[in-house]
């Protein structure tokens, strides 16, 4: 499976899968989709990475273990959570801020940071998974 070709293109097959991943996760927030599906698109994206170049170069594009990048994933989500509970509302309750950037009103909630925490938990773990099987599969 480690072709010419595959080579050639997994680069470019990758970088598109992170960003639809990010466009998925980012969209969930009002229609279908979500840091849950975000997430398998992009440790999908790593996967196929992995097959054309190996768990080495996998390792060093994603610069921090995978395990650590699950563990902050469930630290931000757990931190967004408890959020609601420092500001006296049920726990996981959305809470909305409506800063200004640049002229323009920009809604962040407590909502979307549980999602990027979940996709940074889905990210980790099946990556983490990934990698593991193929550097079994190398030996």
């Amino acid at each position: 499976m480690n072709t010419l070709i595959f080579r050639t293109v997994a680069p470019f097959l990758t970088a598109l899968m992170i960003l639809f991943s990010v466009f998925v996760l980012l969209r969930g927030h009002n229609e279908p989709g979500g840091g849950f599906i975000g997430g398998l698109i992009a440790a999908s994206a790593f996967a196929i990475y992995g097959i054309a170049y190996g768990v080495a170069a996998v390792r060093r594009a994603i610069r921090f273990h995978p395990m650590s990048i699950a563990g902050f994933g469930l630290l931000l989500s757990t931190v967004s959570g408890l959020v609601s509970v420092l500001l006296g509302v049920p726990f996981m309750t959305g809470l909305w801020i409506y800063p200004h950037l640049f002229g323009v009103e920009v809604p962040l909630s407590s909502v979307m940071t549980f999602d990027i925490g979940v996709y940074l938990v889905v990210v980790g773990a099946i990556t983490s998974i990934a990698l593991a099987l193929e550097e079994k599969e190398s030996d």
